[in-house]
């Protein structure tokens, strides 16, 4: 999240928050494991979870979100997303 992103509580800009996953998005490349680094850099609530939202339907995520986590595959992680919530990596574990 970022200052003035939906529901956002963050305090840093636009730009330092796409720094900040961008820096994530190669740590995972690197071998860094999801749910870990969502527990340590998450704003999302799920950040208490590993980043799991559970199991969710079409139509219930804004469509940007939606539209890249049905189109990865079981196991997948997408580059960054960003909604009118924020920036986002998603990793599709069914």
């Amino acid at each position: 999240m970022y200052k003035g992103s939906m529901r956002s509580s963050a305090s840093r800009s636009q730009d330092d928050a796409k720094s900040e996953i961008a820096r994530l998005e190669t740590e995972l490349a690197n071998g860094g494991d999801f749910a870990t680094l969502a527990r340590d850099y998450s704003d999302c609530p799920s950040k208490s979870k590993g980043g799991d939202l559970g199991t969710f339907g079409r139509g219930q995520m804004v469509p940007a979100f939606e539209e890249v986590a049905f189109e990865l595959p079981v196991g997948g992680t997408s580059g960054i997303v960003e909604t009118p919530f924020g920036y986002h990596l998603i990793q599709r574990t069914a």
